[in-house]
């Protein structure tokens, strides 16, 4: 791999790519994850998921439901070294119930790594999460996973890429076969030809003078070799050629056909990520934009884990540094409260494992321990009167109240609820009548990760039961008057989300538009975005 940064200057911080990876379900993203780790001299053994044993479990999917489903539920921050740049790796939900935590994922991140599985191309949450990518501008490097399988035409995969996320598509590692077939992977742009061994795992690779390199017939085969050579020129002709600045401004996605579980294009995407993918960028604030060579500290929390450590009850808020230098016993501004906040212990992060961090910068995910101070969408700055924005709340699809298996845990079951709730696991929600709690959620995964956690990390046993509420939207009014006399008029059907804003809960879309239409000087919002 080139080195793909000049050595910094003595005390300067190393350059940062702080990048995401997301996917469908099964396109591969999590084994990708581990792959990536491990060609960069994170991790000895990488253990995809669901492989057999202890010792090769998956570090980004740490939590039981996770590994006993084989899917990730969570997403996972991190960090590690390699030629020269710190890398800040954020792993998403795979899950299309966990949108809402994939969404504050992609405000942290300066670009993404899209995964799609060659034998079924653009999913409907590949499409979901791309449309989040789109509305921030982060810029997509699209890997094809699973090449040494049987797969769609590499021709129809680029063009279902550019015509159904209107990108235009450039292709920078091209497959010789697929499936049984494969033999190995080309570099349209150095020249490079990657070999299988004979397990099938990538081995060796080859600097060739191109397509008509007298060694191309021995590693790809005669019976092949001219197809290839016509596949790998219409590639380089059919499609636009790379432009980084493009690909930099969300417009232009370079393509890398790989299989990240026999290592093929893992070490050449990373190099990619290095040398393609953006620094830090601006982040959007009121009154004005951080830019990220601003002198003072500032950054916002786009994320809230606890028991990370089963060890302890601990909880976590996962911090993007915007800007400034962040040094460990800083104190910070927290704008919400008005208070300081001492950062004793910063945290860079490895999936569960950690360490204290002496100092951050510009680009990196920080770990701020506290007891509940720090929720999502809190801003942090050194002294600046300012707000990070576009962290909003999601209105939930579906409403349950919950029931306590035993009465004797309700203290625990509140104090769970409401971390879980600060988590952003759950939407939770208070009736102004009736002692009952309601939580919201996107689908019905949520529900199962919501009992799971209670049950290993609180101790607590709960079940559902439907909710006589079939959606909610948060209540707001430039009259107070009118808004008081909705909520006094409504109060069956009024409740107190976790940071106390009013919220309506309707019982279905019917009472919701008639409402709506009853209650004009009323804002009845699908999305919230804490002050």
């Amino acid at each position: 791999m080139t080195d793909p940064a000049a050595a910094p200057e003595a005390g300067a911080p190393l350059p940062r790519r702080t990048f995401a990876i997301i996917s469908h379900p099964d396109a591969g993203k999590t084994t990708l994850t581990e792959k990536l780790l491990l060609f960069g001299g994170a991790l000895r053994l990488a253990g995809h998921v669901k492989a057999r044993g202890e010792s090769r479990r998956t570090k980004s999917d740490w939590m039981e439901i996770e590994r006993s489903r084989g899917i990730s539920v969570s997403s996972s921050v991190m960090t590690f070294e390699h030629n020269g740049i710190q890398f800040n790796l954020l792993d998403t939900p795979g899950h299309q119930d966990f949108s809402e935590d994939t969404y504050r994922i992609l405000t942290a991140v300066d670009s993404a790594v899209m995964v799609i599985d060659a034998a079924k191309g653009i999913e409907a949450q590949t499409l979901k999460l791309f449309e989040i990518c789109r509305l921030r501008d982060v810029p997509i490097l699209t890997f094809v996973n699973k090449i040494d399988r049987e797969g769609q035409d590499p021709f129809e995969l680029l063009d279902e890429i550019g015509s159904k996320l209107a990108l235009d598509v450039s292709p920078v590692l091209w497959p010789a076969g697929m499936g049984g077939l494969f033999r190995g992977s080309y570099d349209l742009l150095q020249h490079r030809f990657y070999k299988p061994g004979a397990n099938g795992v990538f081995a060796s690779e080859e600097q060739l003078d191109g397509f008509d390199d007298p060694r191309l017939p021995e590693l790809i085969g005669d019976v092949r070799l001219s197809e290839f050579r016509d596949q790998a020129e219409l590639a380089l002709a059919g499609y636009p050629a790379l432009d980084l600045e493009s690909y930099r401004a969300g417009h232009l996605t370079p393509v890398l056909f790989g299989s990240a579980l026999k290592d093929f294009g893992v070490a050449q995407l990373l190099d990619r990520v290095a040398n393609w993918a953006p620094s830090p960028r601006p982040q959007p604030a009121v009154p004005a934009a951080v830019m990220p060579d601003d002198g003072e500290v500032s950054g916002f929390v786009f994320k809230v884990q606890a028991n990370t450590d089963p060890n302890h009850r601990d909880r976590v808020a996962f911090m993007r540094v915007c800007s400034g230098r962040l040094k460990r016993g800083m104190k910070l501004k927290h704008p919400r409260s008005g208070k300081a906040i001492s950062v004793a212990s910063p945290i860079f992060f490895f999936a569960q494992e950690r360490e204290v961090a002496d100092e951050a910068w510009p680009g990196d995910i920080v770990g701020i321990p506290n007891h509940g101070t720090l929720r999502v969408g809190d801003t942090l700055t050194e002294g600046k009167a300012l707000r990070f924005t576009g962290l909003p709340s999601f209105a939930p699809e579906i409403l349950r109240r919950v029931r306590l298996d035993d009465p004797i845990r309700a203290k625990q079951m509140r104090k769970a609820l409401q971390d879980l709730a600060e988590e952003g696991v759950t939407r939770l929600f208070r009736p102004m009548l009736g002692a009952d709690w309601i939580v919201g959620v996107v689908g019905q995964l949520q529900l199962d990760v919501l009992t799971s956690r209670l049950k290993n990390e609180y101790g607590v046993a709960i079940h559902f039961e439907q909710a006589p509420f079939e959606t909610a939207r948060w209540i707001s009014s430039d009259d107070p008057v009118k808004l008081k006399a909705f909520i006094d008029g409504n109060r069956f059907a009024v409740a107190e989300d976790n940071d106390e804003a009013p919220v309506f809960m309707a019982r279905n879309s019917w009472d919701l538009s008639r409402t709506t239409t009853d209650w004009p000087a009323i804002r009845f919002s699908s999305t919230h975005e804490r002050a």
